[in-house]
This record gives C-alpha cells, sequence and structure tokens, in this order.
C-alpha cells in the first residue's frame, strides 16, 4: 500500500534533515495521491501520501515527520500521472510540485524527461528518494496492481527510468509499493517488479564500457 511511504519519507526527511542535505522524492505513479480527508472520494490513505509529505493534511499524520513540509514542494517529481480526483486537483496545481504525466512522457520520451530530473537533483546535491508504485506500470504488462489505469508506462520506459536512476548514482532509498499477487495473472507482475528492482539497482543487458559511443 502507498500509504506506507508516509512513513518512509517521514524517516528519510528526518535523516536529511540531521546531515543538513536537501531531500528530493520521485514519485512514479499512475495517481497524484494529492488528497485530503476532505476532497478524497474514498477516505482511503493510499491516496494521500503525497499530499502529506508536501505539509498538507490532518494534523495526525503532518506530525509523523520531524517538521512540516517533510519535503519543499519543488522537491517533489512525480512521473507517469494520468488518473487524478476533481477535488485533488487544485491541490496538486497550487502546490508547486512537478507534474510529469502521461502526455508529457509521450511528447518528450522517458529520456529527456528522467535527464531533466536527474540534472535537478544532483544540482541540488539533494539525497534523491524514489517511491515506485506498481500501477505507474501499463495494467496490461501489470495487472496485479489493486487501482488499474490505462494507458500507463511500457516495459522499456519504466526499465530506462530505472537504468538512468542508477546510473546518476543519486538514489540513496527507495519504495516498491503496490504490488498484489492474489490479482496478478501467471506471475506477471510479480516477474516484472522483480526486473524493476534488478534495474534500479544495476543490472544492464550490457555494460556501460561495451555499449557504442553515440552522440546525444
Amino acid at each position: 500500500d502507498h500509504a506506507i511511504s508516509i512513513g518512509t519519507v517521514a524517516a528519510v526527511s528526518r535523516y536529511c534533515h540531521c546531515i543538513n542535505k536537501p531531500l528530493c522524492v520521485l514519485w512514479i505513479d499512475a495517481h497524484a495521491d494529492f488528497n485530503t480527508f476532505e476532497t478524497s472520494p474514498s477516505g482511503n490513505l493510499n491516496g494521500m501520501p503525497v499530499a502529506v509529505i508536501a505539509g498538507f493534511g490532518s494534523t495526525e499524520l503532518l506530525k509523523i515527520g520531524h517538521g512540516e513540509p517533510m519535503v519543499d514542494t519543488h522537491n517533489i517529481y512525480q512521473l507517469g500521472v494520468r488518473s487524478i480526483d476533481p477535488a485533488e486537483l487544485g491541490l496538486v496545481t497550487e502546490s508547486g510540485i512537478q507534474v510529469f504525466d502521461m502526455r508529457i512522457i509521450d511528447e518528450y520520451g522517458m529520456r529527456h524527461i528522467m535527464k531533466h530530473i536527474l540534472t535537478e537533483v544532483e544540482r541540488k546535491q539533494a539525497h534523491l528518494h524514489v517511491s515506485f508504485d506498481i500501477d505507474s506500470l501499463d495494467p496490461v504488462l501489470a495487472p496485479g496492481t489493486g487501482v488499474k489505469s490505462p494507458g500507463g508506462l511500457n516495459y522499456r520506459e519504466a526499465q530506462l527510468c530505472m537504468e538512468m536512476i542508477h546510473d546518476s548514482g543519486l538514489m540513496q532509498s527507495i519504495d516498491l509499493v503496490e504490488l498484489n499477487p492474489l490479482l496478478d495473472k501467471s506471475d506477471a507482475t510479480c516477474r516484472l517488479a522483480v526486473k524493476i528492482a534488478e534495474s534500479v539497482f544495476g543490472k544492464q543487458i550490457l555494460p556501460a564500457s561495451s555499449r557504442p559511443v553515440l552522440e546525444n
């Protein structure tokens, strides 16, 4: 459940505060997860974690962090978003977070967007926390998740994203969430989740030294 990221980001944020280092969060998800109890149609916490880490929501949730917000809104990057609740939309657009929805991915491509994000994180000399929701993937590839949304990331988009994160050397912590084996088909999503994890920790088709050198 992606609500666990309220706790993981709170812990990472406290750690970064102690070592006086900025924290950037790359939130890879089909959903904006920026609801509060006032805006949420369902009241489920798994639709609220980004709002909480950005300083919006109930006092009980906000006090989990060492301060408010846990993460500066300009240091939150969302990738793969394609589902935002009507009442949630205003909070998202006013918050200052950077949202790279599927339209932007379609237009600019994953490489261009990831290069932009990683360059910003490096410039800020920040700790990068990645929060990867399985439902960011297209449900045709990843049926084993609870809140499916069509038109998601394809296999190579997701893998390139993970490979570029690894190559950057910036990632210091990660969540991999919303895998539900009971909804899976022939373990397809479980196997894909393993490949995602392998890529972000360095598994490649060829070592970088063996690949042809091309101009950008």
